[in-house]
């Protein structure tokens, strides 16, 4: 039986109150609801992506009034709700970038603080501070890794899922315009080398003092890398369903995964 996703392409700007943003994503998830098992928001949706001052003001911690209320929308609707990333307040000096993964009972099954932050020395690090744990958690699409945005361009942070067993990857993201040819490039990369679903929601909208136009593209990935269903650059929700057993049938068909040497033999 095929798993329904939905992704919620949100339009994220720095200019909209975040009260009334999340008021809209929500309504957003009503509207999926109905017709997806589970849905996924972006990265930092709720403070913006490339608004870093938002993200240092608007931190709350993981049991603060967002996740809460994430948990009672995904218990209210009976769905997955991948709820994207958060800022997550841990003290004065950590904030993390973190995921966060909800059962239709409104459970918190995991968290995934991003790994790899983005922007350089001048970037995320200003007020973020890097997971180190990689996340694996059993869903409905099978056994799912957990990554971030600039995750994406880390092939090796994918390997180390796979190897752990994932066979699909559940990716949040705040991607801008400027790049988004890369985007398209590396989410299909991802799934192709891994053989495995890549299910990655994006947002649009202009953000920050620099006015970072996000670039959309939100995607659903076969382990073949064929494009299942692809959102264009302005806000929707983008449907499609997943076969959690594809993986594996093609992994037996095209076992590539068994010929890794690097890392094996020749470490």
């Amino acid at each position: 039986m095929a798993t329904r996703v939905a992704l919620i392409q949100l339009r994220c700007d720095s200019t909209e109150p975040m009260s009334d943003r999340i008021d809209r994503a929500f309504a957003m998830v009503r509207e999926a609801a109905p017709h997806a098992d589970l849905v996924v928001l972006p990265e930092l949706w709720s403070t913006c992506a490339f608004d870093l001052p938002a993200a240092r003001a608007g931190a709350e911690p993981i049991d603060g009034s967002l996740v809460t209320s994430l948990a009672e929308l995904a218990r209210e609707l009976g769905i997955w709700i991948h709820g994207g990333s958060l800022s997550e307040f841990v003290n004065d000096d950590t904030r993390h970038n973190t995921c966060v993964l909800f059962d239709p009972q409104g459970t918190r099954v995991t968290t995934y603080r991003k790994i790899h932050l983005f922007g350089f020395a001048e970037g995320e690090r200003t007020v973020m501070t890097g997971g180190e744990q990689l996340v694996v958690v059993e869903t409905p699409l099978g056994t799912t890794g957990l990554a971030t945005c600039y995750d994406l361009r880390f092939p090796e942070l994918f390997r180390a899922l796979t190897q752990a067993g994932a066979t699909a990857f559940l990716v949040s993201s705040g991607w801008p315009l400027s790049r988004i040819e890369h985007w398209d490039v590396l989410t299909r990369a991802r799934a192709i080398e891994d053989q495995a679903w890549v299910i990655a929601c994006n947002e649009v909208g202009t953000q920050g003092v620099d006015n970072v136009v996000l670039g959309g593209h939100s995607v659903v990935i076969d382990p073949r890398g064929v494009v299942v269903a692809q959102a264009g650059e302005s806000e929707q929700i983008l449907f499609a369903e997943i076969e959690a057993e594809e993986p594996r049938r093609w992994r037996e068909a095209f076992p590539a995964l068994a010929d890794i040497r690097i890392g094996s033999e020749l470490a």
